[in-house]
């Protein structure tokens, strides 16, 4: 069995606890070891991301299918940390139409994540821009926490106190992180790492990272977010995919009790093996669907313009309007006038033509601060 750190006493609240202190990357005694099942693991993750980036090359508007995307990978990202946001909710407030009982809270913390991911991908891509780093990571926390339920916990700063997980108090928990006298080297170690060659591949390398990450979880509160956050940041700095078109949270979502035991079986047991073809497996399998998905609703929008431009009341604006359903899925009135620039009356025509034909479906049954969805299209993405 495999040593994977160690545990150091510390007294939390009144309370002797144990933290794990874990031992830097890449693992040792034995190294990993790319064969056999793991091996075929990988190859399946690298193809399959390979396809994705080929799929997203391809795609006519890649901007329709990243808005999309990013914001699934928001809100399911934030539901794992107990959000109750839906992808309706966030795209319902993004058009300024009613929350329809949702908690605004929950929304921003969506936008919040939008607005971090944001931020971290243009750091990336500049040639002055700050790369994956723990800089990059608080600045991007700050973002995360800012005017939401976190704001109290420090955003962008590491934390000076013992935090766990699980459990209502440290002696019951779950799972003791590093104490907080341990954290800079503990996060220099990983920073370096990070940045550092290594002969193994890159998704083995992002799977090691984001494990360690949360073992060592360096924040009072966002650790999950940011950590998922880094695998995104990593594909994309490490050019495996040139746009976050892998929305992992479905996976881990999907998988959550798994995903908790894997992260163990690595700080009890020393098994990075089956983490990796956990992580693998998942990489793999989102890919392929996010492929499958890109081509559906690229179907989707090709159907329905078809049968638009065979309406009898098409015109130049409902043609409009429709160019714009996939990067604006739910509009109101007020945001149609805006996209359009044009008059009330006409921006109404426009709209009923959609109705007419099935594509735009008003959904809140009231004679103002009405609500229209790309129903068909919206229909595909949520599944």
């Amino acid at each position: 069995m495999r040593t994977t750190g160690h545990n150091e006493e510390t007294a939390v609240a009144g309370e002797k606890v144990r933290a794990f202190i874990p031992l830097p990357l890449p693992p040792k005694d034995p190294p990993i070891h790319i064969e056999g099942e793991l091996a075929a693991a990988l190859r399946r993750a690298e193809q399959s991301l390979a396809r994705l980036e080929l799929a997203g090359e391809m795609i006519p508007s890649k901007e329709w299918f990243l808005y999309a995307f990013v914001r699934k990978e928001a809100v399911l990202s934030s539901q794992i940390e107990g959000t109750q946001a839906t992808l309706m909710d966030l795209l319902n407030f993004e058009a300024g139409g009613s929350l329809l009982g949702a908690d605004e809270t929950d929304i921003l913390e969506v936008c919040n994540y939008l607005d971090a991911l944001k931020y971290a991908r243009a750091e990336i891509a500049k040639a002055t821009g700050l790369p994956v780093s723990m800089r990059l990571l608080n600045e991007t926390h700050k973002r995360l926490l800012k005017g939401v339920r976190g704001r109290s916990k420090q955003p962008g700063e590491i934390r000076r106190s013992q935090n766990w997980i699980g459990g209502n108090r440290p002696g019951n928990a779950a799972f003791v992180p590093p104490p907080p006298h341990q954290l800079a080297g503990l996060l220099s170690n990983l920073e370096n790492y990070i940045h550092k060659e290594d002969a193994l591949p890159p998704l083995v390398r992002a799977g090691l990272i984001h494990v360690q990450f949360e073992t060592i979880h360096p924040y009072l509160d966002g650790n999950g977010r940011i950590g998922r956050l880094l695998i995104t940041l990593l594909l994309e700095e490490w050019k495996l995919l040139s746009e976050p078109l892998l929305y992992l949270s479905l996976y881990f979502k999907r998988n959550q009790r798994d995903y908790y035991d894997q992260l163990n079986r690595v700080r009890t047991q020393g098994d990075w093996e089956s983490w990796l073809g956990y992580f693998l497996t998942g990489i793999a399998e989102i890919a392929d669907e996010a492929v499958d998905t890109s081509r559906e609703l690229f179907a989707v929008v090709s159907r329905d313009r078809a049968k638009l431009l065979k309406a009898k009341d098409s015109s130049v604006m409902s043609i409009r309007l429709f160019e714009e359903l996939p990067r604006r899925p739910v509009v109101t009135m007020p945001a149609v006038v805006r996209a359009l620039q044009t008059t009330k009356p006409t921006a109404a025509k426009a709209i009923k033509v959609l109705e007419n034909i099935d594509i735009l479906i008003e959904e809140t049954g009231r004679g103002r601060d009405r609500t229209w969805r790309y129903k068909h299209y919206l229909d595909r993405l949520g599944q």
